[in-house]
């Protein structure tokens, strides 16, 4: 009664519609066969084909994150370098000659020399090991003093994060080259 006669349609088929430039030229699937074809399990059955697509997701992570750690890459960077606040950290210590980064091989000094058996080296060598110490504690505490400064002016009493002081003394105890993020800054170009 209502819609298309039967005769009308019987024969024609692709005839009645030519492939057209631009077009999809398909009939549209239906929508329990698109749904049928994305099913998958929640729990992959074969332990070995999970295993093996678990590691390949780890691995393009690891390499994401360790692309952003090389370049400076905000969104694939760990969530502990994340954020304005935290560049802003980065690129002050980056910018400074701290005493700190110097700490280590100065310690592999006092190591070496605490191997020869002589009374005066040994003393020097405890020496230079506190007087290390306490120029690096009083050098980070000056760090924290002026880039807390310029952290309240860049973004307010606020805008510093919990456990910013920690982040930016253990970033001042890694040697420049070993620095993860890569410093993004030369020394001397201070965060503005």
């Amino acid at each position: 009664m209502f819609g298309r006669s039967k005769t009308s349609d019987q024969g024609h088929g692709e005839e009645a519609h030519p492939e057209r430039e631009g077009a999809k030229n398909r009939p549209t699937p239906k929508r329990r066969d698109q749904e049928a074809a994305r099913k998958r399990p929640l729990v992959i059955s074969d332990r070995k084909e999970a295993r093996r697509l678990d590691r390949a997701k780890r691995r393009e992570q690891l390499a994401r994150t360790r692309a952003a750690l090389e370049s400076g890459d905000e969104r694939y960077l760990p969530q502990r370098d994340k954020g304005p606040v935290r560049r802003f950290i980065r690129d002050y210590v980056d910018a400074r000659r701290n005493l700190a980064e110097f700490l280590l091989p100065i310690m592999l000094i006092v190591l070496a020399l605490s191997l020869i058996q002589n009374d005066a080296i040994f003393s020097f060598s405890v020496f230079l090991t506190w007087g290390a110490v306490l120029a690096v504690i009083i050098d980070t505490a000056l760090m924290w003093r002026g880039l807390r400064a310029r952290l309240v002016t860049a973004f307010g009493e606020d805008g510093i994060a919990r456990g910013s002081w920690r982040y930016a003394a253990l970033r001042a105890f890694q040697m420049r080259r070993q620095r993860m993020p890569k410093p993004q800054v030369a020394r001397g170009e201070y965060p503005g």
